[in-house]
């Protein structure tokens, strides 16, 4: 059985279906019952790369939350170590 990786965009596919597979790659699959079309999943690396890019949450940012994160903890187990 043989495969073949085509873009959605270059198949006539009915406008419901097409919706859903816009922009995706597409395994087409020879089988017994007859062709099966499968989407290729992304890598989900490659898929999240990106996905913050314009939201002005940087590395820095993320560091700043960390640190005050960090901080509220402690207080939290002084006030434990002070009720025990």
């Amino acid at each position: 059985m043989e495969t073949i990786v085509v873009k959605s965009e270059q198949l006539n596919l009915p406008e419901k279906i097409a919706k859903k597979l816009k922009g995706k790659e597409l395994e087409i699959i020879e089988i017994k019952e007859g062709i099966l079309l499968k989407p290729i999943l992304e890598d989900p690396i490659k898929a999240a790369r990106g996905f913050l890019k314009g939201s002005r949450f940087t590395s820095e940012r993320y560091m700043q939350l960390k640190q005050e994160e960090k901080e509220l903890e402690r207080k939290k187990e002084e006030r434990l170590r002070w009720k025990t």
